[in-house]
């Protein structure tokens, strides 16, 4: 099995603040790197944040999952319990000019699965993401997320982020004509 993030071992999977249905609960499971024997599993993770997902080729997505582990910039992070994939996250991180120099730090397809959220797992791979663009160095990391469940937004203030900082705007690609 691939080693843990750093720090995430005997970290018990919070953020900057453990919810009280938590407290004093040992999580089980490791907060990893993902890697290419992951695909199946995380592919199927994916679908708890989106069922309407549309399906992808064998082929198209294990051309995507490649490019995205060898992809500079690009980590994607999940939490193993019992060799289940219950959650996951991606950390992009971008050059910039601004700022000293300093990355900016993007997080995006935050998922835990159905059956096992509320136990710190989501938590555990906000950490290690998060972690991971500090020891890179980024000023920021951002977060967009769609969902207004106000239970969803405390989880992500949780972990450190701010609403009303910044407006997020959004544009979709054209239709082809």
């Amino acid at each position: 099995m691939p080693a843990a993030v750093a720090g995430a071992a005997a970290d018990p999977g919070h953020c900057t603040r453990r919810p009280a249905h938590i407290t004093g609960l040992p999580i089980a499971g490791v907060t990893r790197r993902a890697v290419w024997a992951d695909l199946a599993a995380l592919r199927a993770l994916y679908l708890h944040l989106n069922p309407k997902t549309p399906p992808l080729s064998e082929d198209t997505a294990s051309a995507i999952w490649s490019d995205m582990l060898a992809r500079q910039g690009v980590t994607v992070f999940v939490r193993e319990v019992q060799a289940q994939l219950v959650a996951t996250c991606m950390l992009i991180t971008a050059p910039n000019l601004m700022r000293g120099g300093r990355p900016h730090g993007l997080i995006e397809t935050v998922v835990t699965h159905r059956d096992f959220r509320r136990q710190g797992h989501g938590r555990a791979v906000m950490r290690a993401a998060l972690d991971a663009a500090w020891a890179e160095g980024c000023h920021n990391a951002m977060l967009l997320t769609g969902r207004t469940d106000p239970a969803v937004l405390r989880f992500y203030e949780s972990c450190g982020f701010q609403t009303g900082v910044k407006t997020g705007l959004w544009a979709l690609r054209p239709a082809a004509s």
